[in-house]
């Protein structure tokens, strides 16, 4: 894929990347597992499009999405991260990139993929950032060029991961559940509660989204 000259390149001051900053640390190894049983669920049935969603806030999606996304790039694999949450973004933060334009960019037509896209130094990891903060965000992640925009990164890479909006706030992840090929679901210990989770899964359901594993976040 040939990006023009608005493509940017992302600096290593990143943080909260423990699988970059220190690759042979337990918790690197522990995203390594969940990349390998993810790869295992594969063998059945490919599932391209993995959207990151977790029952409420602060529980550590964003984060997980940003350090599963490395961790499959250093398997060679090459990996779209895209900031699907069009409310309060995080992904950019992470790491330490800019935002002016992305996700709902492209969806309104203001910007083409390749101008949208960041080429982070990780090797084998590019960056859909989520872009300006929209008025109408479930419009836009309904809108077919959303789907447009999946077919189009399926093509392009072994994997996309998408972080979103939790689950039980509002609309926007129901969305993009329905079109992905699977949901990994993160619940943290000591704060997301079993019926949050029921509700969760509820919701998921409802939605014709497949939950292809949970992940316990027991950071504090």
């Amino acid at each position: 894929m040939i990006l023009n000259k608005k493509r940017r390149t992302i600096t290593n001051k990143k943080r909260n990347l423990i699988t970059f900053a220190n690759p042979d640390s337990i918790i690197s190894e522990e995203y390594r597992t969940i990349r390998t049983n993810l790869y295992f669920l594969n063998e059945d049935e490919k599932n391209q499009t993995l959207l990151i969603t977790s029952p409420g806030k602060q529980e550590g999606k964003s984060t997980t999405a940003a350090n599963l996304a490395i961790s499959m790039s250093q398997q060679q694999e090459k990996v779209l991260l895209i900031d699907g949450n069009l409310r309060n973004p995080n992904i950019h933060n992470i790491f330490k990139t800019s935002n002016v334009f992305g996700l709902t960019d492209v969806l309104m037509g203001s910007s083409s993929l390749e101008e949208a896209i960041y080429k982070s130094s990780i090797q084998g990891l590019d960056i859909l950032t989520s872009g300006k903060i929209s008025s109408n965000p479930v419009e836009l992640l309904a809108s077919k060029n959303m789907q447009s925009l999946l077919q189009q990164v399926k093509s392009l890479y072994d994997i996309i991961l998408i972080d979103s909006t939790s689950i039980l706030d509002v609309t926007d992840t129901k969305i993009i559940a329905n079109i992905c090929d699977g949901v990994v679901l993160i619940v943290k210990q000591n704060k997301t509660n079993i019926g949050s989770a029921i509700e969760t899964k509820k919701v998921l359901d409802y939605a014709k989204a497949r939950i292809v594993g949970v992940i316990l976040n027991n950071k504090r």
